[in-house]
């Protein structure tokens, strides 16, 4: 299973930047396997993460801003649920990966 972060490398705007940096940061920090996919600079990646984004999950104007987070074809979520799931020690269950031996895991109830 790999979990593919789509980023735009060449984004104007500061804001997106700073959310794909975080992203990828903490995922390489974690070491935790990922493929950064250009969506700036490569339009069949572009196509691809606005065709996969779930309805609901798309903004009004029907374009959704990366970074967006998928495991293989299976759509994780946008940065800001990315942030709620690492803020609730959740981030295995998110991205849909067995956490690794020895990780403290917490369970809903």
């Amino acid at each position: 299973m790999v979990i593919k972060v789509f980023v735009a490398t060449s984004s104007g705007s500061t804001a997106i930047k700073k959310k794909q940096q975080e992203v990828v940061g903490f995922l390489e920090a974690n070491k935790i396997d990922f493929q950064q996919m250009d969506i700036a600079g490569d339009e069949d990646n572009r196509k691809w993460m606005r065709e996969n984004v779930p309805g609901e999950k798309k903004p009004q104007n029907g374009i959704p801003l990366p970074p967006q987070i998928f495991n293989e074809e299976r759509y994780c979520g946008d940065f800001e649920s990315f942030f709620s799931a690492k803020e609730e020690n959740i981030i295995y269950s998110f991205l849909g990966l067995a956490p690794p031996p020895g990780t403290k895991v917490c369970t809903a109830v």
